[in-house]
């Protein structure tokens, strides 16, 4: 059993890497987790939260796949009402109310949606019922609840509609959230209760003795060490890399994942005219057209993927389905000059018989193919935490210590804690730090509580307040508070995951590229010709991304941006 969490735990800076490694090749886990997205990192919180000495590594940053690469919402899932998945609607609407009110609060908010109706009866009616549901499901503390607009009540809402695809609407509430940014502060919970967690370490072997799996052998990245993990207990949590860690195995197991590429496009607020996401269906799917800060995103598109997971691409092809099923709905038609930012995620999905990824299933599984290893796989990003739980229940199901049951429904994540409190004070708040009220409303919504760590970082070096030349919507601090605090070891790291600037700036982020580089330098230990390199990489990888953007297919984008090496690797 590991030790009570300190004061100074917590903070996932290079130092604490370090020793996470040094450790984990020096004692013997419980368990140990593979795959740092949040169904990895929640399973090493869950996991550590029961008293159990808990290792985590992660191929490259934590929610550098899938988990980074979502829709940003933690729903129910409208559709899968539709398919009569009741049972999976109902746990996430209950997700969605913890994440939204008790864990996560200031990293997740309700967001409202508009429902197009184009049939003036029986669809109100069917629509219409089926959002009760959806609102009665999700109980008293869940969103605002649902309302029914005539169409000139919609209209107003959205004014950017076009007049002739609605006789009304129903507006209803979900929640949204910065995944990348939550499951990195699930993993700095996790830090906090004892589990040791590294990035840039890569699994390329399991341990046996016999049949069982008794650990890994883990490659660090940043120096090329092989690192020996002994543990009780392994627990595959690698979403679309799934099958390739079952393979150690010799390819045992129950479970087979499928992966379901879905992209989305960022536009600037101002081109679409609404108060409201939009919500609409498509012949293969739905569409969604969210608010996010100072954009808008548009997705998703839902077709199967069997190139290159680590860095899956969008097509021309890609972008332009949603620009047409957009422009459909929209007044003014968008542009490809419009888009500011393009990402493509995986979708880790349980296989089965249908050819149609859009009908495979979202519910999750978990599994013991061989002694001393679990499998988890499938589900949603709301579900996470009961993914986690059910893989350490399955985990320690005959360890011969008695093992509490899951405790993470009460376990605020980092930030959360006082975040209500500072939210109510913000304007005081933002008075003693010499900053503007909704620049303080920016850092309380991204770091919670810990906003006094950043502002006391200002206050000692009064620069870092001022915003980033060519990404002013993030201060100085949040680059260099990201290496130092929230386990940035890279460029990217700092620019796609730990802020949004390489979807939210028109140049994908290469303008505030040499900037972050020279605040994160001294954190990181890199010199003068590693920060230069860095640079040179993330340059590389945005004109591999447009590239692949301007490809007619899949084949030809996954081409294009594997032309762009990755930046982890074995430096010299």
């Amino acid at each position: 059993m590991s030790a009570a969490p300190t004061a100074t735990t917590g903070r996932l800076d290079p130092a604490a890497r370090t020793d996470a490694l040094r450790r984990m090749a020096q004692e013997t886990l419980d368990v140990l987790v593979v795959g740092g997205g949040v169904v990895g990192a929640g399973t090493a919180l869950d996991a550590a939260t029961r008293g159990l000495r808990v290792g985590l590594v992660e191929a490259r940053d934590y929610a550098a796949g899938t988990s980074s690469r979502s829709s940003k919402l933690v729903h129910g899932g409208l559709r899968y009402l539709e398919q009569l998945d009741f049972g999976l609607v109902r746990e996430a609407l209950r997700e969605r109310s913890l994440i939204l009110h008790r864990l996560a609060p200031h990293l997740a908010r309700p967001v409202p949606f508009l429902y197009p109706l184009s049939h003036r009866v029986w669809e109100r009616a069917y629509v219409g019922s089926g959002v009760l549901l959806y609102d009665t499901m999700g109980g008293r503390k869940g969103v605002p609840r649902h309302r029914h607009l005539s169409r000139r009540r919609a209209m107003a809402e959205f004014p950017g509609l076009r007049d002739d695809v609605l006789v009304g609407a129903i507006q209803y509430h979900d929640g949204q959230v910065d995944d990348a940014r939550h499951t990195m502060m699930i993993a700095r919970t996790a830090a906090a209760h004892g589990a040791l967690l590294a990035t840039s370490a890569r699994v390329g072997e399991l341990l046996r003795e016999g049949e069982s799996v008794v650990g890994a052998v883990v490659t660090d990245l940043e120096t090329g060490e092989r690192v020996p993990v002994r543990a009780r207990r392994t627990v595959n949590a690698a979403g679309v890399w799934t099958d390739q860690i079952q393979e150690l195995v010799g390819g045992t197991g129950q479970i087979s994942v499928r992966a379901s590429k879905g992209v989305h496009v960022l536009v600037p607020r101002d081109r679409i005219d609404s108060r409201t996401g939009l919500i609409s269906r498509t012949e293969k799917s739905v569409l969604f057209v969210i608010p996010w800060d100072e954009h808008w995103i548009i997705g998703t598109t839902d077709t199967d993927w069997d190139l290159d997971l680590a860095h899956p691409a969008a097509s021309r092809s890609d972008v332009d389905y949603l620009l047409e099923h957009a422009n459909r709905l929209l007044r003014r038609p968008l542009t490809h000059d419009d888009v500011v930012g393009v990402y493509a995620g995986l979708r880790p999905l349980l296989s089965g018989e249908s050819d149609d990824t859009s009908t495979l299933s979202r519910e999750h599984a978990v599994v013991r193919p061989v002694p001393g290893l679990v499998m988890v796989a499938g589900g949603k990003y709301t579900t996470y935490r009961v993914m986690a739980r059910d893989a350490v229940d399955a985990a320690v199901r005959d360890l011969p210590d008695r093992v509490p049951p899951s405790r993470t429904e009460d376990v605020l994540i980092a930030g959360a804690e006082g975040y209500a409190a500072l939210w109510e004070g913000r304007d005081r708040l933002a008075a003693e730090a010499g900053l503007s009220t909704a620049r303080v409303e920016h850092l309380l919504r991204r770091y919670g509580s810990l906003t006094h760590e950043l502002l006391a970082l200002v206050a000692d070096r009064p620069e870092l307040g001022r915003p980033l030349e060519h990404a002013p919507r993030y201060l100085a601090v949040e680059a260099l508070y990201a290496a130092s605090a929230e386990g940035a070891l890279h460029l990217d790291d700092v620019l796609t995951r730990r802020t949004r600037i390489s979807i939210e700036t028109p140049d994908r982020g290469v303008g505030a590229a040499a900037q972050v580089a020279q605040l994160v330098a001294p954190v990181l230990g890199w010199s003068e010709a590693d920060a230069e390199n860095e640079v040179r990489h993330y340059r590389a990888r945005v004109e591999a991304e447009l590239d692949s953007q301007r490809q007619p297919d899949d084949r030809t984008a996954d081409a294009a941006r594997l032309g762009a090496p990755d930046v982890r690797g074995v430096r010299g």
